[in-house]
């Protein structure tokens, strides 16, 4: 059978250079959606949640999600200025009706709704991947975009180019059921047979508890060669960036340049230029005149493909299909300097958790205080009545106690206390602050006035001076949206 684990392993080594990035996201999202108390604190040399010794101490894990507003926000400035995808089509195609193509293309993938959804993530973990391709889905044939799942997906680890093109391996990991990896792979009952007998292997693999992944597990919640969900085939696709022996073969008769592999070219050479001589000889010619096809031997960069099962079975390879000869894959990572991708969403989780501190440390202060005890002298007890009926009576609406005072004995008081003011209230300001600064989402860009008296051209003047924090981030998904509008027209071009 036809394995290639060399190929295996290098993909599970640049799937676990990602494992920082898996972790950030996952605690990134966990902020944005309101667990904000699910990290990890050592108490007495033991890992325990921070919410779990929260409560152990006897007080509420409060918290005030701001991250959560401030990405509401951020989507709705996106949003209303999303560039016109027509716009782009134009930009590149004057063809009404290649634009009116487009436009059905971008209903059928719900685009707008799509990038929406991809900003978002985009915020959270500072990644965005989309996969566009070409073919039939749904028994529908078109041109489609899919969501990709960063978790599931890898890049090369030497990659540094902010656009990704010195990217030499990009993959992704997919979870079927049997069924549709049989549909989509299997040709003849022999290669139907051949997959249950591989993933029949991998069923005991993922099932044995003390089987060992030879490539390395990763140390997330996902694994590299084990299916996500039970029953579920894992099919890892991976896309290489190789170089190709080719012969790059000039044709003096008309000046064109054409490439061939080196293992056809050169008896294509060989033949095409027998041809030429014997008609030239035919002819009376003189065979010097004859203009003959020269070869040069190249090496051509080529994007192959190949689908592997988890024990490095080949599923299936070959050279991309695609017009434009490379992935499928739109990939953008934010910011990439050095290779790392820290998220928007990052920034805001020290203020976030500092502003969760205050709160429930004011809350437990308010909770501590005194708050309206009865102090009730022994000696003031009536006959016949013992305590419990005079806290009823004194908690109740209109309740009155009798009793007769005795010289010399206080009458009972109620005691109260305020908070003892420690300046959290302006901690709290400063935190609100400084989560505004840190962001670039202050109050002109969340609608809100400082002042009754403002002017609508100070407004909008405030409004657009707001935007310039948050212009690089929105420029960089701008940027993303239009690389993958460039597949698009190559998958439509190629359509025609």
């Amino acid at each position: 059978m036809n394995k290639r684990t060399d190929l295996l392993a290098r993909a599970s080594k640049n799937w676990e250079a990602m494992d920082n990035f898996r972790s950030e996201r996952n605690r990134c999202k966990r902020y944005t959606y309101g667990r904000q108390w699910d990290d990890n604190i050592i108490v007495d040399g033991s890992p325990v949640k921070e919410e779990e010794y929260i409560r152990s101490q006897g007080n509420i894990p409060l918290k005030n999600n701001l991250i959560r507003r401030i990405v509401r926000n951020v989507l709705g400035v996106f949003r209303n200025q999303m560039p016109d995808l027509s716009s782009l089509i134009s930009s590149h195609s004057p063809d009404p009706a290649f634009v009116e193509r487009f436009k059905l293309i971008a209903d059928a993938n719900d685009l707008e709704e799509l990038y929406s959804r991809t900003m978002e993530e985009f915020l959270i973990s500072g990644l965005a991947v989309h996969r566009k391709w070409r073919g039939r889905r749904s028994g529908q044939s078109g041109c489609w975009t899919e969501y990709v799942n960063p978790d599931f997906f890898f890049i090369d680890s030497d990659m540094r180019d902010f656009r990704g093109w010195d990217a030499s391996m990009v993959g992704e990991l997919h979870d079927v059921s049997f069924n549709e990896l049989a549909s989509r792979l299997a040709d003849s009952p022999e290669s139907l047979l051949r997959l249950k007998n591989i993933y029949s292997l991998c069923d005991q693999l993922s099932s044995d508890p003390t089987s060992a992944n030879p490539f390395g597990e990763d140390s997330g919640s996902i694994s590299f060669l084990r299916p996500s969900a039970p029953g579920r085939c894992r099919v890892i696709e991976i896309l290489e960036r190789t170089a190709v022996p080719m012969i790059r073969i000039h044709d003096s008769r008309d000046g064109t340049l054409k490439r061939m592999e080196a293992q056809s070219a050169e008896s294509f050479i060989k033949h095409e230029n027998e041809l030429r001589l014997r008609e030239a000889e035919l002819a009376g010619r003189d065979s010097e005149t004859v203009p003959l096809l020269k070869g040069k031997w190249i090496l051509e960069e080529k994007w192959q493909y190949f689908f592997l099962s988890p024990l490095g079975d080949v599923l299936a390879q070959g050279e991309s299909p695609y017009s434009h000869r490379s992935h499928p894959y739109v990939f953008k990572a934010y910011p990439f300097i050095d290779g790392e991708i820290h998220s928007f969403v990052s920034d805001l989780i020290d203020q976030q958790r500092y502003i969760n501190r205050l709160v429930t440390l004011y809350d437990w202060i308010m909770r501590a205080s005194a708050k309206g005890v009865l102090l009730f002298p022994e000696g003031s007890l009536p006959e016949g009545v013992n305590i419990d009926d005079i806290s009823s009576e004194w908690s109740r609406f209109n309740g009155v106690i009798l009793f007769k005072p005795k010289p010399g004995t206080p009458l009972p008081q109620q005691i109260s206390g305020n908070a003892t003011n420690i300046g959290i209230t302006d901690l709290l300001n400063v935190q609100l602050k400084m989560m505004e600064d840190v962001s670039g989402v202050n109050s002109a860009l969340q609608g809100k006035l400082d002042s009754g008296a403002v002017s609508g051209t100070l407004y909008n003047q405030q409004t657009r001076h707001a935007l310039t924090g948050l212009l690089d981030i929105l420029q960089s998904f701008n940027a993303f949206i239009s690389d993958c509008t460039e597949k698009d027209i190559v998958n439509l071009t190629a359509g025609k």
